[in-house]
C-alpha cells in the first residue's frame, strides 16, 4: 500500500462494489451528511486502489472544482429563479393550469413531456432546478408521489439528453462511428420518446401505486411555511394580493430556454462563420441565459411579492450551499473512480465474449456510466471501443449507436453528481431517487435497446438501416 503500481484486474471491480455499499451505508444506514460521506468515500476509494496519495488529493480536487465550474452559477441562479417564482404565486398558477388541461391523474404524462422537450437544448440540472419548485407543489395538490414527478421528469429529460442531437453525447457517438446525422436523429428521437413512456410514464405510474399502497409521501413542511408566510404578508387591509398568472411565470422559464435555443441552433441555420454566431453563443450560454431570466423574474415580480428582490436572491442564496456541497463532492468521487481505470477493464473484459452487438453496446455503456457516473464519458469511450466491431457486424451503425446512447440513460450511483442535484433539488431521499432516478433510467434504457433490437429485425426494409 502506497507504494508500486495501482490496482488493476478484477480486484478493481471489487473495490468499486464496496465503495458504492459502504457509501449508501454511511447515508442510509448511519444517517451520515451526504457531504461528508461522498469526500470520505472518494478519499478511501483512491487509497485502496493504491493511487499515489499526492495524486488522490489532487484528483478530489479536480474533481470537486470540475464539477462546480460547469454546475456552480447555473444551480445558484436557479434556485434564485424558482424562488421569485414562488414568492410571485406563479408556480401554484402553473401547476393549476397542468392539472386543468390535463386533470391530477394524467399530470405526470403532462411532467414528463414537459422534460422531453426542454431537455433537448437544456442541461438536465437546469430542466430539475427549474422545474422543483412546481412539481413539489403539484405532489402536495395532487397527493401523486413525489418520486413519480422526479421519475417523470428526470428520466424523459435525460433520454433526450443521452440520445437527441444536438446534444453532445449522441453527437460524440455519431461523429465516433461516422454515421449520418439526419437519420441518427430520426431514429433516436423515437426511441427516446419510447424510454420516455416506458421509463418515465409507465414506470413512474408503478412508484406512485406502490407509494399510495405503502402511505409513502413527502409532506414538504418547508412548502407551509413559506405558504403561511406569503398568505400572511399578502393580505393588506382585508384584501388578498394577486399572484401571478400562469403566462408570466410560464414566461419566466421560457426566457433561459429560448436564449439557450437560440445559442444551439443558430449557428447550425446559418453556420458557425456567420457573423452573428458569436453573440447568440454569449446570450446561449446556460449561466448567461439563466442570469438574464433571473433578471426578468426580479423585474415582473414586483408587484406580486413583499419582500425585495435582494431579500428573495439572498434566501435562495442561503438554500444552494449543501447542494452545491453535495454535488461537487459528487464529482469529486466520480472523477476518482475515472482514475482507477475500471471502466476500462470492464469494457475490455466484455467485448471478449459472445454477445449480441447490441446488447454489447449498451452493457458496455451501462457499466462505464456506472462506474464513473458521466453520460458523456461512458458514450464516447463505448464508441471508441466498439467502432471496428460494429463497422464489421452486420447490424445497422445506427441502431448500434442508439443501443450505445441508451446504455448512458440508467442505473446512476452516487458517483454521478446529477445523482445529488435530483435528491436534493427534489428534496427526496437517497433511496427515493435510486427508485426513481436510477432504476426509472435503466427502466428506459432496457426499453430502447428491446426497440431498436426489434428494429434490427427488419433493418433490410426500414429506411436508412440498410446496410
Amino acid at each position: 500500500m502506497f507504494s508500486g503500481e495501482m490496482v488493476t484486474g478484477p480486484l478493481l471491480i471489487g473495490i468499486f462494489i464496496l465503495a458504492i455499499a459502504v457509501l449508501l451505508l454511511l447515508i442510509i444506514k448511519f444517517k451520515l451528511n451526504a457531504f461528508v460521506a461522498l469526500l470520505l468515500t472518494a478519499f478511501g476509494t483512491g487509497v485502496l486502489v493504491n493511487m499515489p496519495l499526492a495524486d488522490v488529493a489532487q484528483t478530489v480536487t479536480d474533481g470537486f472544482g470540475g464539477t462546480l465550474g460547469g454546475i456552480g452559477m447555473v444551480t445558484g441562479l436557479g434556485v434564485m429563479l424558482g424562488k421569485f417564482m414562488f414568492e410571485s404565486g406563479g408556480i401554484e398558477s402553473i401547476s393549476n393550469k397542468i392539472l386543468g388541461a390535463f386533470g391530477e391523474k394524467k399530470s405526470p404524462i403532462a411532467v414528463a413531456l414537459s422534460g422531453f422537450i426542454t431537455g433537448i437544448p437544456v442541461f438536465g440540472d437546469v430542466v430539475y432546478i427549474m422545474f422543483a419548485p412546481m412539481l413539489r407543489v403539484l405532489s402536495k395538490k395532487t397527493k401523486i408521489s413525489m418520486v413519480t414527478f422526479a421519475c417523470a421528469i428526470s428520466v424523459a429529460t435525460t433520454c433526450t439528453f443521452a440520445l437527441v442531437l444536438p446534444t453532445a453525447p449522441p453527437l460524440a457517438v455519431a461523429e465516433e462511428l461516422n454515421i449520418e446525422i439526419g437519420i441518427f436523429f430520426f431514429y433516436a428521437l423515437i426511441s427516446a420518446f419510447v424510454g420516455m413512456i416506458v421509463g418515465g410514464i409507465f414506470y413512474g405510474s408503478i412508484l406512485n401505486k406502490q407509494d399510495q399502497k405503502n402511505n409513502h409521501f413527502y409532506t414538504f413542511e418547508d412548502l407551509d411555511e413559506e405558504e403561511a408566510e406569503m398568505s400572511k404578508s399578502s393580505k393588506g387591509k382585508g384584501k388578498e394580493r394577486a399572484k401571478m398568472s400562469a403566462g408570466k411565470a410560464l414566461s419566466i422559464l421560457l426566457v433561459p430556454i429560448i436564449l439557450i435555443l437560440l445559442g444551439s441552433f443558430v449557428p447550425l441555420a446559418v453556420g458557425k462563420d456567420a457573423a452573428i454566431v458569436p453573440f447568440v453563443t454569449f446570450i446561449g450560454n446556460k449561466n448567461f441565459a439563466m442570469m438574464a431570466g433571473v433578471i426578468y423574474a426580479a423585474v415582473i415580480s414586483r408587484k406580486y411579492i413583499t419582500k425585495t428582490a435582494t431579500d428573495i436572491m439572498t434566501e435562495a442564496a442561503d438554500q444552494v450551499g449543501l447542494i452545491l456541497l453535495i454535488t461537487g463532492a459528487g464529482g469529486a468521487f466520480g472523477k476518482v473512480l475515472q482514475a482507477t481505470g475500471i471502466a476500462d477493464y470492464v469494457a475490455g473484459s466484455l467485448s471478449q465474449f459472445s454477445i449480441p452487438i447490441l446488447v454489447l453496446c449498451f452493457l458496455i455503456a451501462q457499466i462505464i456510466r456506472c462506474a464513473q457516473g458521466s453520460t458523456t464519458v461512458a458514450l464516447m469511450t463505448t464508441a471508441a471501443i466498439m467502432s471496428s466491431t460494429i463497422a464489421s457486424g452486420g447490424v445497422s451503425p445506427i441502431l448500434c449507436a442508439i443501443a450505445i446512447c441508451a446504455g448512458g440513460i440508467g442505473l446512476s450511483l452516487p458517483n454521478d453528481s446529477g445523482f445529488w442535484a435530483i435528491s436534493r433539488f427534489f428534496k427526496i431521499s437517497v433511496t427515493d431517487t435510486i427508485r426513481g432516478w436510477s432504476i426509472g433510467g435503466f427502466v428506459a434504457g432496457v426499453a430502447i435497446l428491446i426497440f431498436v433490437s426489434i428494429l434490427s429485425l427488419f433493418q433490410g426494409f426500414l429506411p436508412g438501416l440498410m446496410m
